[in-house]
C-alpha cells in the first residue's frame, strides 16, 4: 500500500476506509464489519468515521469491528460537529466518541466543517487533547482555501489535513485550495472519491480503464489518489472493498491523465466547495 506523509512526520495509507451510512441498517451490520476488517488485513488501515454519522451508530459499529485486537493496526479518524468545538464541548465530545470507539485515542480528530465557535478556541481544545494523549493530532473538514487562511491565522498550524468532496466529477477545490495544501505540506483526504458510484459515464474513463484492466470506478479512484491525494472510500461489502484495493496499484500514465482531463476539466475559476 502507498503512503502518503502528514506534516508531523505521521505515514498513513493513501487508500482508506469511509464509513458514512454504516452501522445505520442492524441488517448490514455484520457485513459492514466483515468489510472493515477486510479492509484492514488488506493495507486500508486508515478508517474515517464521525460522530454526526447514525448518531453514533457508526462509530459504534467501527469500534465492534475493532475490538477483536485490531485497534493498534488502525490509523483512527473521527469528526466532531461544529457545535461541539469549544473549550468544553469538544473534550466532551471527543470523550463519547472514544467510547462509541471503544478505544482510548483517536490518531486524527477533525472539525467537521466551519461553524459559530471562534477558530482560536478550537485550536486551543485541540491542542489541549494531543497534550492529554486523547487525538494524536488534529485538522478540519470541508474547509476552503480562504478558511484554511484563517485558521493558520488563528494559531493553527499544526492542522494535518483538509478533508473535502473531492472527485474527477468535482474538481472545484485543485483551483486555489489545493495548492493553498501543497504549499503548507497538508495532505488533502478526498471524501466520496467515486461519488458514491454515481460518476457521470464517459468514453475517456472506460477506454482508461480497460487500458489498465479495471473497472471505470477503479479508475476513477486511482485518478482520487494520484500526487498528494488521499481516498476513503466507503464499502459495505467485501467484495466492494476489494476492487476498491485494487485502484490502489493503478498508477495511470501520462496519456490517461490527459484523456481524463480533456473529459473531466480541472476548474477555470473559483468554484464554491462543495459539500455533502
Amino acid at each position: 500500500m502507498r503512503e502518503i506523509e502528514l506534516p508531523n512526520g505521521a505515514r498513513i495509507p493513501k487508500l482508506g476506509q469511509g464509513t458514512w451510512r454504516m452501522g445505520e441498517d442492524p441488517s448490514r451490520a455484520a457485513a459492514e464489519r466483515e468489510a472493515l476488517i477486510c479492509g484492514i488485513d488488506l493495507g486500508m488501515t486508515l478508517i474515517d468515521t464521525a460522530e454526526m454519522y447514525g448518531d453514533g451508530a457508526t462509530e459504534r459499529l467501527v469500534g465492534e469491528a475493532l475490538a477483536g485486537g485490531r485497534r493498534d493496526e488502525v490509523f483512527l479518524v473521527s469528526k466532531v460537529y461544529p457545535h461541539n468545538a469549544g473549550r468544553r464541548s469538544l473534550p466532551a465530545a471527543c470523550e463519547a466518541s472514544l467510547r462509541r470507539l471503544r478505544t482510548d485515542r483517536l490518531d486524527l480528530y477533525l472539525l467537521h466543517w466551519p461553524g459559530s465557535v471562534p477558530l482560536a478556541e478550537t485550536v486551543e481544545a485541540m491542542e489541549a487533547l494531543v497534550a492529554a494523549g486523547r487525538i494524536g493530532s488534529w485538522g478540519v473538514s470541508n474547509f476552503d482555501a480562504d478558511d484554511m487562511a484563517e485558521l493558520v491565522e488563528a494559531g493553527g498550524k499544526g492542522c494535518m489535513t483538509d478533508q473535502v468532496l473531492y472527485n474527477i466529477a468535482r474538481r472545484g477545490p485543485e483551483f486555489d485550495l489545493v495548492p493553498w495544501l501543497a504549499g503548507h505540506r497538508m495532505p488533502l483526504m478526498a471524501y466520496s472519491p467515486i461519488e458514491q458510484g454515481r460518476l457521470p459515464d464517459s468514453a475517456a474513463l472506460h477506454e482508461v480503464a480497460e487500458r489498465h484492466g479495471v473497472a471505470p470506478m477503479q479508475a476513477a479512484l486511482a485518478w482520487a489518489m494520484r500526487d498528494g491525494a488521499i481516498a476513503i472510500p466507503k464499502a459495505g461489502t467485501v467484495a466492494h472493498v476489494r476492487a476498491n484495493r485494487r485502484a490502489a496499484d493503478i498508477v495511470l500514465t501520462a496519456e490517461a491523465r490527459a484523456a481524463l482531463d480533456a473529459a473531466y476539466p480541472p476548474p477555470s475559476r473559483k468554484l464554491r466547495l462543495a459539500m455533502l
